[in-house]
């Protein structure tokens, strides 16, 4: 168990100094007594591992593993079917008393030593091409799953590559794409990209018909220096014939500010537009894509590997420990043996402290899942009704109330729900989605936050599009009809949370 909190504590005695009006500067001996708790080395590297994540705590545990001769993975001795000195017929008379060596004939090599890694682990499921019989296998390049995803400035690069520029323009091009981020969005002036360009007699014109040159790459709207510019880029793209093309082109370029406030009755109004024309035009813009960076540049996804699993067996909920989190560790015994008790060299006692840290470690990695697995029992017994019925059970529930139960620091429990994740029949949530503050009702209880905010998601899904509801008018629902006392900059609050646009955004023509 960690320690839920270090206290300094200071003692101190009063001390006397003998001095005269001759020697005010005169050296003294003075005696202080002083008492203080302090952290030890192990006591700090235990509390890194338990605010450690998932990813995280595999490596450092592979770290370990690689500067501890002491330490083995014992999966994958079972795996490999490793026998330790320990388990030879040679060494079972042996193995009880650590002051004796080992046989020379059980230090013997075997023919065939068990490998590290196997083909399979790294190029899983790969399947050389088969060729009609008599022919030759085409070629096949084995490392082609494994190359690099290429960005979009890889993608921007090689177009320009193709393109027909000369070496200054080419430079310009090259610039103006290192420029752009992830998004497809020209993040820097034209005035700051000339600074770059130091000797050469270079205008922002210049510069300017340049970046066209790269906005007409692949895909359409990259290099935009804002939204509005990047949406014309796309509706200039679409062939001219497109049917109300032309008039999308003139709602983005003149009427963009409207058309941000989903003021369309506005610009039907300005333009003379029909509504029917109006609600064609605006499909066209939103079927247009605001990130165009994000058409080539696909990251891989990032899966998270919970810490625990919630099962629920008999009408009763079951918290267990993933064991896929982290690998079994064990103390090699073959070098336990090795180690004499009167023996002091500078090997030996370099495997003792070996010996020490590997025990020190797998204990330090009991205690944290031991830890784990208690706030996270006891974060599933007081939120039971949001396992049984949703998001509008959750309770309030701070770090305080976990702590004064299981008789840890807050600071202990911060540690313990920072990236860890609890798989459970309704998805995998992060330890801290549980805590939220409380919201007070008629009736004298308290609701959470996140229960708050799932009400106000369910109003929200059974609006009227065309007349939605404001932020006044969500509060007095909920204080209507479930009791709930929330101010509306509460309510508005909430509704940003849950990335919901305000009531004239929702608004939506007939």
């Amino acid at each position: 168990m960690i320690p839920s909190k270090k206290k300094k504590v200071h003692q101190r005695v009063h001390h006397y100094t003998l001095s005269t009006t001759k020697f005010p500067m005169k050296q003294s001996i003075q005696l202080r007594l002083g008492q203080q708790l302090t952290m030890t080395t192990h006591l700090q590297k235990a509390i890194h591992l338990l605010q450690l994540s998932t990813l995280d705590l595999r490596q450092e545990i592979q770290e370990v593993l690689d500067s501890n001769m002491m330490l083995e993975n014992a999966e994958e001795v079972e795996r490999f079917g490793v026998r330790s000195l320990c388990e030879s017929p040679e060494a079972a008379g042996t193995a009880a008393d650590p002051e004796l060596e080992v046989r020379p004939e059980s230090m013997l090599l075997p023919d065939e030593l068990p490998v590290d890694v196997e083909w399979t682990d790294h190029y899983d499921g790969y399947l050389p091409g088969s060729g009609a019989p008599g022919q030759e296998v085409s070629e096949f390049d084995i490392f082609a799953r494994q190359s690099k995803t290429p960005t979009l400035r890889d993608h921007l690069h090689w177009q320009l590559n193709l393109s027909r520029l000369d070496e200054t323009n080419l430079a310009i091009a090259t610039a103006i794409v290192d420029a752009i981020n992830e998004d497809g969005y020209f993040t820097v002036t034209l005035e700051e990209l000339l600074d770059t360009f130091e000797g050469m007699d270079l205008t922002p014109e210049e510069v300017e018909i340049v970046l066209h040159r790269v906005q007409a790459l692949d895909p359409p709207g990259v290099g935009a220096r804002n939204l509005r510019e990047c949406l014309l880029i796309q509706l200039r793209h679409l062939p001219e014939g497109t049917g109300i093309r032309d008039l999308a082109i003139d709602v983005c370029d003149r009427y963009f500010e409207a058309l941000s406030r989903n003021d369309t009755e506005h610009i039907r109004r300005a333009l003379r537009l029909s509504v029917r024309n109006m609600a064609e035009i605006i499909a066209l813009i939103r079927s247009l894509n605001p990130q165009p960076g994000a058409l080539i540049a696909n990251p891989e996804p990032q899966y998270i590997i919970p810490d625990v699993i919630v099962r629920k067996r008999e009408n009763t909920w079951i918290v267990e420990l993933n064991p896929e989190t982290a690998p079994k560790l064990r103390v090699n015994p073959d070098y336990t043996r090795l180690i004499r008790r009167a023996d002091w060299s500078d090997d030996n006692t370099r495997l003792r402290s070996h010996l020490q840290e590997a025990r020190w470690f797998i204990n330090s990695l009991a205690n944290r899942n031991d830890t784990v697995l208690k706030v996270a029992a006891k974060i599933v017994k007081m939120q039971a009704g949001f396992l049984e019925y949703g998001e509008e059970a959750m309770k309030p529930m701070v770090l305080r109330d976990v702590a004064e139960v299981l008789g840890l620091h807050e600071s202990t429990i911060s540690r313990v729900t920072t990236k860890k994740y609890m798989s459970t029949p309704r998805g995998t949530f992060e330890f801290k989605y549980f805590f939220s503050s409380h919201v007070s009702t008629d009736s004298g209880d308290e609701r959470s936050a996140t229960a708050v905010r799932a009400c106000i998601r369910k109003l929200i899904a059974v609006e009227d599009p065309c007349h939605p509801l404001s932020d006044n008018q969500i509060a007095r629902v909920l204080a209507a009809e479930q009791g709930i006392k929330v101010a509306r900059r509460t309510v508005a609050k909430y509704r940003e949370c849950l990335g919901v646009p305000s009531s004239n955004e929702r608004r939506r023509p007939h």
